[in-house]
Parts: structure tokens; sequence; C-alpha cells
């Protein structure tokens, strides 16, 4: 199911502006600051593998990851269903706080944050009739929906993640991210995603 890797691309990328927590909710100071590691990494299916979609295994080395670095994933996805658009990615972010989770706003698409469909997303990023890029096209994964039903493997890949300045919403600290998959009134598939991050002010401007 080559689009639940990208949901959950989506669900990881989650770096964007500096935040202050108030007892009221998220107070917004626009201040650079970049992600520096990430730690604690963990995911599981949250329906108790109940849904056609679904996570079979998911593995995203090192711990903790410092940014700039490589990163290694590995993914094997199912789906029993094939996957047509419109497909809605629902994101769910929280941000542990004084031992309570608050959940952190949509901000410049980024947070908990609702993607009316992602095949369209898809089709922006990458021009329909065009091969898709590189490890996808290696690796004979699709990149455009409709995403047919069966197995996807995505074998142990290396990326580098560059140091980067970051918009966010997100500090140091743990979090957690649900991300609901659908097909207008189908739930496809749903997961859970913890970590920490560990962030510094950025000398970007």
């Amino acid at each position: 199911m080559g689009q639940v890797h990208y949901y959950f691309l989506f669900a990881c990328v989650a770096v964007g502006y500096f935040s202050m927590v108030s007892a009221t909710g998220f107070v917004i100071n626009r201040t650079p600051l970049r992600v520096t590691a990430v730690n604690g990494f963990s995911w599981a299916n949250c329906d108790s593998e109940g849904l056609p979609g679904k996570i079979h295994t998911l593995t995203v080395l090192p711990d903790p990851l410092s940014i700039p670095g490589e990163i290694t994933v590995s993914t094997i996805l199912n789906t029993t269903v094939e996957l047509n658009s419109p497909v809605t990615v629902k994101v769910t972010a929280e941000k542990e706080f004084m031992h309570e989770w608050i959940k952190i706003p949509c901000l410049d698409d980024v947070g908990s944050c609702t993607y009316d469909d992602i095949c369209d997303v898809l089709d922006q990023l990458i021009q329909p009739g065009q091969p898709c890029p590189e490890p996808l096209h290696s690796y004979g994964l699709p990149c455009h929906c409709p995403f047919q039903s069966g197995s996807y493997y995505f074998p142990v890949t290396s990326f580098y993640v560059p140091d980067i300045p970051l918009p966010s919403t997100f500090t140091s600290g743990n979090y957690r991210v649900t991300v609901v998959l659908s097909h207008g009134v189908q739930e496809i598939g749903c997961a859970k995603i913890t970590f920490s991050l560990a962030s510094s002010f950025s000398h970007w401007v």
C-alpha cells in the first residue's frame, strides 16, 4: 500500500514553529528552531489489526537519529482493498506537557491537520505519467492512485536528513501522532506513532 508509506512520512515529519504551551493551549512564537535529534520512535496499528490497511513491519534506525544524519527505513504494508481517490488522511498530533497530552493545532499544514486527498497531493508532487522517483521506481512501488490491494515491501533503504530550519509547533519533548487513512466513510487504516524530539534555536533568519 504505497500511500500508507506516504502518510507515515507525513506523520513523522512533525516539525515547524516554536511554541509554548499555556494552561489554555498553545501560544505561538515564530522564533526559528531546528530539530537536532529524534529518539524513542515506536509504532502500532491502533485498530487491533481489524482494518483492511495495516503496517506489518516498520523499522526506523538509528535511535536516536541525529540531524543532520542518515536514517534507515524499511516497511511492509498491507491492504485488502484498492485505494482510489479521494483518500483522506487525518493526523492528530499531541505533545506531553506536565503529564497531560495537549493537542497541537494545524499550522501551515503541520500538526493536527486533515489532508482531503493524498492522491491529489501525490499528483502535484509527481507529474502523472512520469516515472516514480527513486528508490520507488527501482523497487517497483507505485506513487499514484489507485493503489491495488496486496502487500507492499519497501526494503532497507538509507536517506540523508539535512540540517535545515523547520517551521513547527514542535519543541523538545515527547510526542504521539495518530494517523487515520480513509476513503469516504470507510476507514482504511490507523496507526499510532510515538517519539521524542530534541531541538535548539536556529541560526537561520
